[in-house]
């Protein structure tokens, strides 16, 4: 017995290919995902949560 189904492709190969053809334009990682976040003047996610009104948070 048979199936014509085709195996799937692994992760690699696909993000390979679709990379060949749509191009690269997302990073692996992006600033957010580093702890560089005090480039904002000087302020760190800290001090941008506490400003979060009460009504938001």
């Amino acid at each position: 017995m048979s199936t014509d189904e085709p195996t799937p492709e692994p992760d690699w190969k696909r993000r390979r290919r679709l990379a060949a053809a749509f191009g690269d334009g997302v990073p692996e990682q992006t600033s957010d995902d580093t702890d560089a976040r005090e480039d904002r003047a000087g302020k760190g996610d800290d001090w941008y949560r506490d400003q979060v009104p009460p009504h938001h948070g």
